[in-house]
Order: structure tokens, then C-alpha cells, then sequence
């Protein structure tokens, strides 16, 4: 695993116009960097991270089998009562899911330890299923990267033919897209779901989700009042469980990507979840919620709060010292403890890498590099390749 300098391409900025990525700046900052890439070997891809993706990826569903179905838990993970059974029956009714990342610190030599699973609403799927593919493209024609070189990176194809199967399912249903207003990654990404939907054939439409509305019949609806029966929402379950809407939920009859049971899944309770479960596993991190006895033996460690996005809140205490602290919304529901594992350092950049699933099978990875040891919203995008 090395990190290559190179040139950028003089025209990607048009490009990216052209191609409606809105997003690679943000604040006047680079999210997208394109004067570097990270070079792998195929049995760094294969044995280190695509294998360990779809091991860990089996054991968090062990994970979700424990929780829906045991109340002490469900109350672990602060699951609304009001939500217990639905959750359960998402899980028992094997509803449907689309795609996942799990997030892991890799150095190249040493097995990937998980950080966390983002398996409800995670983003970066565009640059990484489409952009990052195009620059390999550019710099193989251009001469800067060998012609036999690779990427991993089956996302798209992946997801358009998940999307083909999940239409069986959903016969002559119209496939609802939705995320939050003023957010241009989120709608980026939505916007590149959405394409491939249409791709694969499939009927939709698009609705913010401030703009969801209740009908007389107690169906979600969206601006055209037209009810919605299936709906794609780059919206975190743990907000949806406390919005007003939310004693709708377990009526309506609406087809959910993600599904249900993914607040599970994407809750960081899952990670001391999956180290009681699967204890010295190799790419796990020792992990403890704040009533473990053993959460004394931890020296170096992370706090974690359960619901928590974009590296916020997080704490990091080494020999009982906290080091570095990120401010931000999330904690009051609960945190959790793990071993301080910090990410590796390449040049002057700590390298975090997001591996992919669509439904259960490895898609793809994404690499965001940052100054700082916590990986953040604004954190560059660097691309990949394989030798």
C-alpha cells in the first residue's frame, strides 16, 4: 500500500461541472484530491479487506438476530418501544437492503481493524462508484498510470442490477428518493441512486424530506399527493423514530431502503455487540459499553457516542489523558468505549478506508485521508488503484 504523488488533470473541474459533481469544494476547501492515489496490491484488496468486509459483515447480522428479538438490548441501542416490533418484524420479514460501508483503520502490512459500520445513509457513494472510475480512466489514457492497472470498484454495476432485483419485488411501484434540504452531498448522492435506478428500468421520483406529507389515510405522500409505497432515505432511523411522524411508521405500508432493522446495524452499540459475540476476532477493535467490568483494562481508548455522524463528538484519553476532543450535537443517548487503534499515518495524512457492500457482497472501497486523527466531513477524497 503506498501513497503516489501525481498530476491533476487540467480539465477534471469542467468535467466535473459537466457531470453535475457540485461537491468536490466545500468552504472554500478540496474534498476531492486528485494530486495523489493510493496504490494496492490485489492481495492486499482481496485477503485484507474485500474478505474481511464480507466476514464482518455476516457477524453484524448475528448481531441484529440477538438484538431485534431481546428487549435489554433493543434498550441498549435506543430503540423507541414504540418501534420494538416493527423493527422485529422488518428483521423476521427479511425486508430488503440496498448497501452498506464499513469503515476500517489499514496500513497495508497489518489486518484492517473495523471502526464502525455506516449502514444506513452512508455517503461518498458517487465520487466513489463513478468519479474515482472516470480520473482512473483519464490517467491511463493520459499516460500518468500503467494501462494494466486496476481499481476496485463494482459499485455501480452492483447497485444497478440490486436495483433489478429489488423491482421484482416491488412490481409497477414508483421508487421514492428522498434526503434533507440544503445538504448538496446528501443530494448528490441521491441524485446518483437515483440514475442508476432509472438505469435499471425502474419508475421514480424525488421528494425532500421536510416536504413528506400524511394523507385521510394516514399515507406518506409527497408534493404531487401521490402516496409513497416504496421510498429510498438518506435520513438516519434514529431521527425518524423521534420525529412527530413517527407514530405513522409502524401503519403505513411503505417499502423501506434502508430497511428497518438496519438501526441496528448502523447504532455504534453494535461495536461492544460484536466483540462479546466474536472476542479476539482480528479485524475487530476491543470495544465496552460504560457498565463492562472490563472496560478497566483499556489504557488508550475512544469514546464513541451511539448515534453520531461524521466523526463528531468523538473523544480520544490516552494513559488517562483525553488528547483530542470533537465538539458536535450527539452523546446525550449514550456512548460507547473502544480501543484507540489510530489510523495510519501516510506523508503528513492519517488514511481511513470505507469498504462497500450492496446488499451482502463487497462493491468497492473509498479512501479520505485528514490532518487530524478523527476522519470528518471534510476530510479529502483520494482515489485508488490496483497493480
Amino acid at each position: 500500500m503506498l501513497r503516489l504523488h501525481c498530476q491533476e488533470r487540467p480539465h477534471w473541474r469542467e468535467l466535473a461541472k459537466d457531470f453535475g459533481f457540485g461537491f468536490h469544494s466545500m468552504y472554500d476547501e478540496p474534498y476531492w484530491d486528485e494530486t495523489g492515489y493510493y496504490q494496492f496490491t490485489l492481495k492486499q484488496i482481496e485477503r485484507d479487506l474485500e474478505d474481511p468486509t464480507e466476514e464482518i459483515h455476516q457477524m453484524c447480522l448475528e448481531v441484529v438476530d440477538t438484538v431485534v428479538k431481546d428487549e435489554y438490548w433493543l434498550q441498549r441501542f435506543q430503540i423507541p418501544e414504540a418501534m420494538w416490533q416493527s423493527v422485529l418484524d422488518s428483521w423476521r420479514s427479511r425486508e430488503p437492503s440496498l448497501y452498506a460501508r464499513l469503515d476500517f483503520a489499514y496500513d497495508g502490512k497489518s489486518p484492517a481493524k473495523l471502526y464502525e459500520n455506516n449502514a444506513d445513509t452512508p455517503t461518498s457513494l458517487y465520487e466513489t462508484a463513478f468519479w474515482q472510475w472516470l480520473w482512473l480512466e483519464d490517467m491511463v489514457k493520459s499516460g500518468q498510470i500503467r494501462r494494466d492497472a486496476d481499481q476496485f470498484n463494482l459499485l455501480q454495476e452492483l447497485l444497478m442490477a440490486r436495483f433489478q432485483e429489488l423491482a421484482k419485488q416491488q412490481p409497477g411501484q414508483t421508487l421514492h428518493f428522498a434526503c434533507c434540504k440544503d445538504t448538496e452531498e446528501d443530494r448528490g448522492t441521491v441524485q446518483y441512486l437515483e440514475d442508476c435506478a432509472k438505469e435499471a428500468g425502474l419508475s421514480t421520483a424525488f421528494v425532500f424530506v421536510e416536504d413528506i406529507g400524511i394523507n385521510g389515510k394516514q399515507e406518506f405522500t409527497d408534493l404531487k399527493d401521490h402516496p409513497i409505497r416504496w421510498m429510498f432515505k438518506l435520513y438516519p432511523w434514529e431521527f425518524m423514530f423521534r420525529e412527530e411522524f413517527a407514530q405513522y411508521l409502524p401503519t403505513t405500508q411503505v417499502n423501506w431502503l434502508e430497511p428497518m432493522w438496519k438501526s441496528v446495524l448502523s447504532n455504534k452499540a453494535l461495536l461492544p455487540m460484536l466483540w462479546q459475540k466474536f472476542k479476539g476476532h482480528p479485524n475487530l477493535l476491543p470495544a465496552y459499553f460504560p457498565d463492562d467490568r472490563e472496560l478497566s483494562q483499556l489504557k488508550d481508548y475512544v469514546i464513541k457516542p451511539i448515534f453520531a455522524r461524521e466523526g463528531a463528538n468523538i473523544t480520544i484519553v490516552e494513559n488517562g489523558r483525553q488528547t483530542l476532543r470533537i465538539d458536535g450535537p450527539y452523546g446525550d443517548e449514550g456512548v460507547i468505549y473502544q480501543a484507540y487503534h489510530p489510523l495510519p499515518k501516510f506523508n503528513d495524512a492519517y488514511t481511513l478506508i470505507g469498504s462497500w457492500l450492496v446488499n451482502d457482497k463487497p462493491a468497492g472501497i473509498a479512501i479520505r485521508e485528514d490532518r487530524s486523527r478523527v476522519t470528518q466531513d471534510m476530510s479529502r477524497y483520494i482515489p485508488h488503484i490496483i497493480l
